[in-house]
């Protein structure tokens, strides 16, 4: 098993990636790095590749609405370039707030726009001359000046084919994602109840996958401690679960949500809503039910951590794309080397 680690985006990221040398050495096998409306993510995800030697590089995601399909993939091959074939694609639809709000952009057919990318981006590597009519995307492009013509990739990637992750939670998408990307990456994933929301779309995705793509890693997020006395760390993920289940879209349009309601959680889910979109953040945050927070986390006594990470075994996970908690940087390293020696 794997085990990664997100940055935050939000602020503190020179400061993370001077200390990521260290987590190298602690046994971090990759991080990810988000975009949302941030400071753009290639650019640190290259500061990252010129600070680490073995570190892999994942972007975590890069929304599939604000680049065009192959400047989606001129930054992956450039990035595993100057990474010496670390990188990996983390791809996402994010939301339509982000997405209409943010970059101006209609957010419409998000899986036919997946399916598509990723078919462009594998050419692109590949060096072919890119030609592509699809329903969403055509290369070169019909109308016009009508001076466009199929062009092939001028650098030699280092890898023709770079891992794509999709991030994904709705039935279709996971199918999709289990059918042609090399990873997949839920959010909030409860391992106990995993196999239930999503197994069959997993099932129906891998009748049709590739054997040449291997196994589908899986890549589940935890926030990490390990203690007799850390209980009350889970209660730092209750604002962030209720942003998520709350606030991340509009009635009826969030997926998050959505999630929540088929874990079981149909009323939790939907006065969390109400709460949070009235502004009551505060006790949106306080229904966020605690089966939840514990089931996802990693925060318990080393049995209990031993117990949770058997459990995302069983599930299926691949890779932990973990958060430590610790109130020094030393702390958060041991944690690092400690859940990578559980895990191994």
């Amino acid at each position: 098993m794997r085990i990664g680690m997100a940055l935050n985006y939000a602020g503190g990221f020179k400061e993370t990636v001077a200390e990521l040398g260290d987590y190298e050495k602690a046994g971090l096998d990759i991080v990810f790095v988000a975009e949302a409306y941030s400071f753009d993510a290639v650019s640190q995800m290259g500061y990252i590749a010129a600070r680490t030697e073995r570190l892999q590089i994942a972007s975590g995601i890069l929304p599939i609405y604000s680049r065009t399909p192959t400047l989606l993939a001129m930054t992956a091959a450039g990035l595993d370039y100057v990474s010496d074939g670390r990188f990996t694609l983390g791809l996402g639809a994010s939301g339509p707030q982000v997405i209409e709000g943010f970059h101006g952009v209609p957010y419409t057919a998000p899986l036919g726009r997946t399916r598509e990318i990723i078919e462009i981006c594998r050419k692109v590597w590949k060096r072919e001359k890119l030609e592509h009519a699809g329903r969403h995307y055509t290369m070169p492009l019909q109308g016009g000046t009508g001076l466009g013509k199929p062009l092939k990739l001028i650098n030699h990637p280092v890898r023709e084919r770079i891992p794509i992750v999709v991030a994904a939670i709705g039935p279709q998408n996971v199918e999709l994602t289990a059918e042609l990307a090399e990873g997949w990456e839920p959010i909030f994933f409860m391992p106990e109840k995993a196999g239930e929301v999503w197994g069959p779309s997993l099932a129906a995705g891998r009748a049709r996958r590739d054997p040449e793509l291997g196994e589908l890693d899986v890549i589940a997020q935890a926030v990490l401690a390990i203690g007799d006395d850390v209980a009350d760390i889970l209660e730092l993920g209750r604002p962030m679960a209720a942003l998520y289940i709350g606030g991340m879209g509009a009635k009826g349009k969030n997926f998050y949500n959505d999630l929540a309601r088929r874990y079981g959680y149909e009323k939790e889910a939907e006065r969390i809503q109400d709460l949070y979109l009235e502004g009551r953040k505060d006790e949106a945050a306080a229904l966020v039910p605690q089966e939840l927070l514990e089931k996802m986390s990693l925060v318990g006594s080393e049995g209990h951590v031993r117990e949770r990470l058997a459990a995302m075994r069983e599930a299926g996970v691949t890779t932990l794309n973990v958060t430590p908690f610790g109130r020094t940087h030393e702390e958060r390293l041991r944690l690092i080397e400690k859940i990578k020696t559980l895990a191994s």
